[in-house]
Order: structure tokens, then C-alpha cells, then sequence
């Protein structure tokens, strides 16, 4: 069987030119993207602000919703949300109005999505949660339109013109709600403090999982402040006690004034046991210049250093500054092992 003759373009035109044309073609929807960016950007003012307050306020779900095009975005926005510690979901408009209206309580708040602010289908929704006082968040370019007008806190787009030569097909205008949905995705992340434990919770499988195991820092599971068992060098031995066992970490760090000097663990307790070891000071008992880890190092290097060692914690420090204490246990919680 012979090969088939591949499908080209007869257009009179040679491979040179159809290149430059397309590359012309692409460079003219990025550039469109580019500018549209900088006006969403240039255009935000305090109704992001009041739009992460409700999100914040939320003690339900958040509902994104949106259709054809937008409905698309309004899925990954939702993924976004959910994936960043904000629990949200997407809800069809369209299905909302044959059922999926009984998906949205009143603890929920609902962003809909819609370029022309006309969207049909998003009425009933609209109408819904007015109803019941559901709080509602519109993502438009018309801040005009009756849907931008109902809206608890209106978003609204730039003009700008879309890539499509005819000016039809959504795409500058879906790039803007896109990032928009990302911008409020992640200054509420930020809101909520979610760190890299947080975010590996939500993804246990996968590269992200592994990803963030692998970026997961001392500093991160460190106990600090007042969860960090301290004494100085004269502290008499019963008051240690009392600290360890209060702390519950197997451990103390002893410093000298400012500097880290000791520490005192189960073991040195074991091996001074046979002497009268409650009329010793801290100093008498600690071993000195204790294996320290920096705050910035791995969490795994911590691990494969208590494991090196046989020991079941670490004190971490910058030079002789002490800055924690961390624990295999905190690892293996954090499922780094």
C-alpha cells in the first residue's frame, strides 16, 4: 500500500510566508492577552477586596458558575479555589435550572461568570440566590448589565478586544476572568495562610504531593516560641524536668546568655540517673555542642540526619542562634520519611 499524500494548503503562497503569517497570527493573540492583563490589572480597586471579604465570610461552599466559554473558566476556577484551601465547586447553569438549584445553600456564595452580563441560562440562578440572600459575586464586562447590577460585588472586565478576527470567538475576554479567578484563588490562600503542609493535604497523590514533600523546609515543622523548651546553664535540674516533660519534645536546648551551648535529651538524663541528679545544674548534665540543623534545610535532611544519629530530634540554629526544635514525629506527620 503506498503512503498517503499529506494535506497542505494550496494557496499559491510557499511554506516561508504561510509561517511568518501565522507567527504574526500568534503574536497578535498574545499581544491582545498581554494588554488585557495590564488593563484587569490597572482596573483592580476595592471590589476585589470586598469580593475576598465575602469569599472569606463564606461558611458554605463557593458556587462558580458560568456558561459555555466562561462555564469552562468557571471550572478551573472552582478547581483552583478547592485545590488552595477555599471549598468550592462548579455548578452547570443550565442543570441548575432542572434541579442542581437544590446544590446551593444559603451558607454558600456564588460567582458567576458572564462577558456580556446577558447570559439567559444564569438567570435563575441570579433570581435563586436573591431570594435566599445568598451573597453573589458577577465576573462581566458590562458593569451595567442587570446581572453586574443584582450582584452583591461586581468584577468588572476592561474592554478590550478579543484575538478572533471576526471578534466572536471568546479570548482575550476569557484570559482576563481566568486570571482574575487566580488572583482571588491565591489572595486568599494567602488570607488563610495555607502553607505547604495545607497544600500537600489536598493533593496526597501525584506530582504536586511529591513536589511539595520536596520543598517542605525545617521551618516549616519546627516548634518555636513557646513550644521550644529553654534553659540556661544555671537552671537547677528539677525546673529542666519540669520543662521537658511540659514541652513533651525529649528534649531541652541550653543556652548561655544568647548562644546556644547544650542540649539535655532522655539519654543524658539515663546517664546521669546513678548520680543525684536533682541537685545538678543544666550545665552539669547537657551535652555540649549539640548537632543543629538550619531552619532553611530540607525537612528531608533532617529526617536522614536523626536517622544517621539514632536520634529522635534535632535543635535548629543560625550559627549559635537558636531558632527551634524539630522532631521526627512532625516529619513522619507531614509524611516526610
Amino acid at each position: 500500500m503506498s503512503n498517503p499524500t499529506p494535506l497542505r494548503r494550496d494557496d499559491g503562497q510557499d511554506g516561508s510566508n504561510k509561517s511568518d503569517e501565522d507567527l504574526r497570527a500568534a503574536a497578535r493573540v498574545l499581544s491582545l492577552a498581554k494588554d488585557g492583563l495590564e488593563a484587569l490589572l490597572n482596573s483592580l480597586d476595592g471590589n476585589f477586596t470586598s469580593a475576598l471579604d465575602l469569599l472569606q465570610q463564606t461558611d458554605g461552599r463557593v458556587i462558580v458558575t458560568g456558561m459555555g466559554k466562561s462555564g469552562d473558566v468557571a471550572k478551573k476556577i472552582a478547581a483552583t479555589l478547592a485545590s488552595t484551601g477555599t471549598p468550592a465547586y462548579f455548578v452547570h447553569p443550565a442543570e441548575a435550572s432542572h434541579g442542581d438549584l437544590g446544590m446551593i445553600v444559603k451558607q454558600d456564595t456564588v460567582v458567576a461568570l458572564s462577558n456580556s452580563g446577558e447570559t439567559p441560562e444564569l438567570s435563575d440562578i441570579t433570581n435563586y440566590v436573591k431570594r435566599f440572600g445568598i451573597p453573589l459575586i458577577a465576573v462581566t464586562s458590562r458593569a451595567d448589565s442587570a446581572f453586574a447590577v443584582h450582584a452583591d460585588v461586581a468584577l468588572a472586565l476592561p474592554p478590550v478586544d478579543e484575538a478572533c478576527p471576526n471578534g466572536l470567538a471568546p479570548t482575550t475576554s476569557t484570559t482576563m476572568m481566568l486570571a482574575l479567578g487566580d488572583a482571588l484563588a491565591i489572595a486568599m490562600m494567602e488570607r488563610k495562610g495555607i502553607s505547604v503542609t495545607d497544600y500537600k493535604t489536598f493533593h496526597p497523590g501525584g506530582h504536586l504531593a511529591e513536589r511539595a514533600l520536596r520543598v517542605l523546609s525545617v521551618a516549616d515543622l519546627m516548634h518555636t516560641g513557646d513550644e521550644l523548651p529553654t534553659a540556661s546553664i544555671e537552671t537547677e535540674m528539677p525546673e529542666v524536668l519540669a520543662e521537658m516533660t511540659d514541652k513533651r519534645l525529649g528534649c531541652i536546648a541550653v543556652t548561655s546568655g544568647e548562644d546556644l551551648v547544650g542540649v539535655i535529651t532522655d539519654g543524658d538524663l539515663r546517664r546521669h540517673i546513678s548520680g543525684d541528679i536533682l541537685a545538678m545544674n543544666a550545665e552539669d548534665v547537657m551535652t555540649a555542642d549539640p548537632r543543629t540543623i538550619s531552619p532553611g534545610a530540607l525537612a528531608s535532611e533532617a529526617v536522614q540526619l536523626m536517622n544517621d544519629y539514632e536520634i529522635t530530634n534535632l535543635l535548629v540554629a543560625e550559627g549559635r542562634e537558636l531558632c527551634g526544635v524539630i522532631h521526627i514525629h512532625d516529619c513522619m506527620r507531614a509524611g516526610v520519611v
